[in-house]
Parts: C-alpha cells; sequence; structure tokens
C-alpha cells in the first residue's frame, strides 16, 4: 500500500521553482530517503507532504487523501522531527513532551505514560528533569525525536535526522530509526549524509535543482552506475554532493 503519492508535483516561489515536476511513491512500512544538497529542493517536498504549504501544481496524496483537502486528519497520522531545533528551552525534558502533546488532545496522566515510555526509548530517561540547555546535541535530537512520536504515527517525516552530530550520536539515532521500521513505521527523510542513506533508507530519490534524477536502493544505483553512492550523484549530476 503506497502511504504517499507524489504526481508531476511542481513547486514555484514567483518565478523560482524550487520543486519542478517529480513523481514518486513510498510504499507502507519502507524508508524512503531525498538525498541531496542544500537547496535541490528536498525540504520544500517534506513540507507539502506535511501540509505545510500547497503545491504550486501537481496532486499529492498522503493515506490516500489529497493534501488539499484534509490537512488536519493527515497530520493527525504525521509524526515530524524538524531539522532545526525548536524545543521549548523554558521547559524540562520531560515537560516538553507533555505539553506537546496537547497539540493531540491527549489527557495529561496519558501524556506523562507516554512522555516516560518515550524518554525510555530514545535512552533520555536520566535527563527527565533537566533544561533543554544542558543537553548535547545527540540528545537534543532524540528527544525531538521522542517528541515526534507522541501521537503514534504511522508515517515519520524526519527532516536532516542527524544533522551536526558526532558519528556516535548520529549511530544512536539511526539505531533508533531502525528500531522503528522493525514496528512498522514508514519513514521519510532527508539528507545529505551518503553513509545514513546507504545505512538506514530502503529506497533514495537522488535531488538536484529541484529535479529526481534517479529513485531506487542504494545498492542497485551503485551496482548500476559504479563506485560509492557519492560517485553515483557525481555521476548523475555532475557534481559532487558538498558542492
Amino acid at each position: 500500500m503506497k502511504i504517499v503519492t507524489a504526481k508531476d508535483l511542481t513547486k514555484r516561489y514567483g518565478t523560482f521553482t524550487a520543486v519542478d515536476d517529480i513523481n514518486f511513491s513510498i510504499e507502507r512500512g519502507e524508508c524512503f530517503g531525498f538525498l541531496g544538497p542544500n537547496g535541490a529542493g528536498k525540504t520544500t517536498v517534506m513540507g507539502i507532504i506535511y501540509c505545510l504549504m500547497p503545491p504550486t501544481s501537481g496532486e499529492v496524496r498522503v493515506f490516500d487523501v489529497d493534501v488539499g483537502l484534509d490537512p488536519s486528519g493527515i497530520k493527525a497520522r504525521i509524526g515530524v522531527m524538524p531539522q532545526d531545533d525548536n524545543l521549548d528551552p523554558d521547559l524540562s525534558v520531560f515537560e516538553n513532551l507533555v505539553v506537546y502533546a496537547r497539540y493531540f488532545d491527549i489527557p495529561p496522566k496519558k501524556a506523562g505514560q507516554l512522555a516516560a515510555e518515550l524518554l525510555k526509548f530514545v535512552e533520555l530517561t536520566g535527563k527527565t528533569d533537566s533544561k533543554i540547555k544542558d543537553l548535547s546535541g545527540g540528545m537534543k535530537r532524540r528527544l525531538l525525536l521522542a517528541r515526534a512520536l507522541l501521537n503514534a504515527p504511522e508515517l515519520m517525516v524526519l527532516d536532516e535526522p542527524t544533522v551536526g552530530l558526532d558519528p556516535h550520536s548520529r549511530h544512536a539515532v539511526w539505531d533508533k530509526l531502525s528500531d522503528l521500521k522493525f514496528r512498522g513505521t514508514t519513514l521519510l527523510l532527508t539528507t545529505h549524509y551518503m553513509e545514513e542513506a546507504e545505512k538506514v533508507c530502503d529506497r533514495v530519490a537522488i535531488m538536484d535543482s529541484g529535479r529526481i534524477i534517479a529513485t531506487d536502493s542504494p545498492s542497485r544505483l551503485m551496482d548500476t552506475h559504479g563506485g560509492s553512492l557519492e560517485d553515483v550523484y557525481l555521476k548523475l549530476t555532475g557534481r559532487r554532493l558538498a558542492d
């Protein structure tokens, strides 16, 4: 079953085309990644899927519902882990979760139980009463992941989930994403880390300048084009990802 389907998706801002007539679909239970440099259009696609902005043209359906018809219903079934840290610095780790739970009308008692369970899942039980400023970068990313899971989402949208993390913290987040996938949660992520795409994604869409250049599993892309995933990107786009 397809969780997300995009047909001829285009997004323009004035004369600038951020997403240029792309097509893709995401199956239930898979981890699908958008791979590309900053400015490739990855975050814009995510925003449209999460109903933060409408497409200029084309169609996007999430849970077989057009994103323009029932955005509230779609959002209720999605968890979002943003690229930027938007945790509340005035609240403790635990309070960041229980306060956020109000957006989903989760009763306080239930919110507290969920918060405790999720902090255990992301291995932050010992930081329950800590302030956000006292957390490391990796801890903040794991707390953002826990917050995104409060509504038991069917689809997780993760925008650069390990951006700025050291290798140890990055692997810790990858382990949690693998756990979620094992539990049947569909994952959609953007990344510009080749190793991340190879490690966690079943399929990737390589994007450049608003277009999808290729879509396949990392292993098949490497077998087809030869070399590493970064070599594949270079062959298909004419430039290295870091550029």
